[in-house]
């Protein structure tokens, strides 16, 4: 069968799945994408990375700021989309939108639904200590991902994972899962869909700038899904001897002390070891106000006072 498939989405998540859809033999007739933005220190107008791939494909681009209004509507259902795939695209698709398609609506969700449903799945994933993750392909319903699930794939999250390596595997296993379903649509194949459960529904609610802040009176584990999942944005941030800095690295240390929440209880070039309620912080990298990430020895070049015996 032919496949006449409408592409969402705004991210370098995005990606992989744009180009899974163009690899499958369907037809990416055009795609969706959030309107340019200002970045950089310029503040520059810049197109997204979803833009980009489809400019470069030659694949025609729309950009409403919404999808609300009957001409948005209209210009969409003008592309005739069998299908529409939406991964992290920033836009509610009202019912009226989710109707135009006429075999609906994917989306690609980088959570095991129900747990993680919203925006930042992959960090709240981390901060919450879960030793499993994955994506979803779901037929999207007029709720925040609350769908049926098509489709699935599983990884698990290791204490070595950060927000940044989860976010790059689960952009390919998206692309992967979405392969899958485009292949046995594709195919004449009807996949099945499997409601959601009631239970386990949590919300991954956005990132806040404010939430980067360490406690250190709160557990050291704590701490170190904090630094984690806030790599590479917005980065964790403590104070450390009475300087400010940016926490790119940290490992939390079963160990029992009775200094105060903040101290430096030991400091070498292997880590600088910070007081929690529970256990200390090491911090392996980190950086200045100003400066670039370095290494906690490289830090301890600057600041030799700090270095404490263990």
């Amino acid at each position: 069968m032919s496949l006449r498939i409408v592409f969402a989405g705004t991210p370098e998540f995005s990606v992989p799945c744009l180009e899974a859809c163009r690899a499958s033999g369907a037809e990416v007739v055009a795609v969706y994408t959030q309107p340019d933005r200002p970045a950089g220190r310029g503040r520059k107008l810049t197109p997204s990375p979803v833009k980009l791939a489809a400019l470069t494909a030659n694949i025609p681009v729309e950009q409403p700021e919404t999808l609300k209004s009957t001409e948005a509507r209209d210009t969409l259902a003008a592309y005739r989309p069998d299908l529409m795939v939406v991964v992290a695209y920033g836009l509610i698709l009202s019912r009226k939108v989710l109707a135009i398609p006429r075999l609906g609506c994917w989306n690609v969700h980088a959570s095991l639904l129900p747990r993680w449903r919203g925006a930042a799945p992959i960090q709240r994933a981390i901060l919450a200590g879960d030793t499993e993750t994955g994506v979803d392909l779901m037929h999207m319903e007029a709720g925040l991902d609350t769908g049926p699930v098509l489709l699935e794939r599983r990884t698990p999250i290791s204490r070595d994972d950060t927000g940044g390596s989860l976010h790059d595997r689960l952009s390919l296993l998206g692309a992967d899962v979405l392969t899958e379903g485009l292949r046995r649509t594709l195919a004449g194949e009807s996949l099945h869909a499997t409601p959601q459960s009631d239970d386990g529904v949590m919300y991954a609610h956005k990132l806040e700038k404010a939430e980067a802040r360490l406690d250190f009176t709160r557990p050291a584990i704590s701490l170190e899904r904090q630094v984690r999942a806030f790599d590479p944005w917005p980065v964790a941030e403590g104070d450390i001897a009475g300087e400010n800095l940016r926490i790119w690295a940290a490992r939390a240390v079963e160990q029992n002390h009775q200094s105060t929440p903040g101290s430096v209880v030991a400091a070498q070039r292997d880590g600088i070891d910070i007081a929690c309620g529970e256990g200390v912080l090491r911090v392996t990298a980190l950086q200045r106000a100003g400066g670039k990430r370095i290494s906690a020895a490289d830090y301890l070049n600057a600041r030799p006072e700090l270095r404490v015996a263990r």
